[in-house]
């Protein structure tokens, strides 16, 4: 006679008081974020002892518990011979199925964002980076267009300013344009989300010092944020329609590549000196923002790892948002409570423009006047100057691309205000 021995772990987490909520002066709410917390280190907790599916409490929450769950649970060992646990998992007892599969399709959504910025450079190029997003997009070719544009056609785009930077590699470059067309009979304008895509940043000439260069790998963050959204947007059958564009290339030193004085034309005909090949975010973008303006959209988001100076400003405690629109920016900061994706506002003076136009060569300097004083300001100045909608908001996530231990319900590469994206774009539908 056989006898089967059932061994159940149960994992207890506390979830702090009932009464909290949102916190004005925190900007969330708390207990959303104590619940995603809990159970990102319960699972984690059972994944430690190689348990292969765990049964998770909506702790009256399902959509942040499954959230946590989810992020908690992620890994990048792919090129480890050694390899965490595979876990699966599932909402237990009688909580909000809906909450739960709409919270796990937000952390996948998220992972696939980590994914992409965690693997290393050389497995994740521009190509490889825009296929990846193509075979995600495959089951829902029926509502989602995918174009991945080559060399050829970002010249007959006169693309002069990403062309400067893409040249520098031997890696061609990529424009991936993405149509999610979730309300195909609606009129209204689509949503348009911008991407920054640099697959590894070495600096290019100005060239970065060695000492942590390889986190560079993930200086494509926006383009994975913007990707992602309409990756989730597409899983979750949102009636919108999003429009994203993600100029994909690296910035390399070499014999081809922007040297420090070079004058380059972006695609609405102005001129940029190139004084800091470090600052090659801000003209890849330039000439996606101008190509973004083609579909009359109704707002354009872009998101990039843009500058280190927003780090120095806000560490990874929030996004910084710089937007030209009170209407827009009240939509990203009320998705951003909900979400604990938090947002601060930037100022977009023309105190900071007159250091970007004041140059001694072109009509733009991509850097500014002060060098390193005010640096995501003038940053953002900058890309206004390529900018004409009335609803445009620029989120500099430089600070929030990683995890420094603040965030207790995931580790490492954690794009901050994906959940923020996620949320504008499911009360954009609504």
């Amino acid at each position: 006679e056989l006898i089967y021995i059932t061994r159940i772990y149960y994992t207890v987490v506390g979830l702090g008081r009932n009464s909290l909520g949102v916190c004005g002066t925190e900007y969330w709410d708390t207990c959303k974020e104590n619940i995603r917390a809990a159970i990102a280190g319960g699972c984690r907790v059972l994944q430690n002892h190689v348990l292969t599916h765990i049964e998770v409490d909506g702790c009256n929450d399902s959509q942040s518990a499954a959230e946590g769950a989810v992020l908690g649970l992620f890994t990048y060992d792919d090129l480890k011979t050694k390899k965490k646990t595979r876990v699966t998992t599932q909402l237990h007892g009688s909580g909000c199925v809906s909450g739960w599969e709409k919270g796990v399709l937000y952390g996948e959504g998220q992972n696939l964002a980590r994914y992409l910025m965690e693997a290393p450079a050389n497995h994740v190029t521009p190509s490889v980076f825009a296929d990846t997003i193509t075979n995600r997009l495959a089951p829902y070719a029926d509502h989602v267009t995918v174009h991945k544009r080559s060399q050829e056609w970002i010249e007959e785009q006169q693309m002069g300013a990403f062309l400067s930077v893409s040249k520098g590699s031997e890696e061609p470059p990529v424009f991936l344009e993405l149509h999610y067309n979730g309300c195909p009979d609606n009129a209204q304008c689509p949503l348009l989300l911008v991407g920054k895509g640099i697959t590894f940043d070495s600096g290019g000439i100005s060239l970065k010092p060695p000492s942590g260069m390889d986190a560079m790998r993930a200086d494509m963050g926006g383009a994975a944020t913007v990707c992602s959204a309409i990756v989730t947007a597409a899983a979750l059958n949102l009636p919108i329609n999003i429009i994203g564009l993600a100029p994909l290339c690296e910035n390399m030193p070499s014999g081809k590549a922007n040297k420090p004085g070079d004058v380059v034309t972006a695609k609405n005909g102005k001129t940029i000196q190139v004084d800091n090949t470090d600052a090659e975010g801000r003209l890849i973008l330039a000439d996606a923002l101008c190509y973004a303006h083609s579909f009359n959209p109704r707002a354009i988001v872009n998101a990039a790892t843009l500058t280190g100076a927003m780090d120095v400003a806000l560490g990874s405690a929030a996004t910084g948002v710089f937007t030209n629109s009170d209407w827009l920016w009240e939509q990203l900061h009320k998705a951003s409570v909900v979400t604990g994706d938090r947002v601060w506002r930037m100022p977009l003076f023309q105190h900071y423009t007159r250091q970007v136009t004041d140059c001694q060569l072109a009509d733009l300097n991509n850097v500014g006047k002060y060098s390193r004083s005010g640096g995501a300001c003038t940053a953002a100045a900058f890309l206004r100057e390529f900018v004409t909608a009335p609803h445009w908001a620029h989120l500099d996530i430089a600070g929030v691309m990683t995890n420094k231990d603040e965030v207790r319900y995931s580790s490492g590469t954690l794009i901050l205000e994906l959940f923020l994206i996620f949320e504008l774009l499911a009360s954009y539908s609504g």
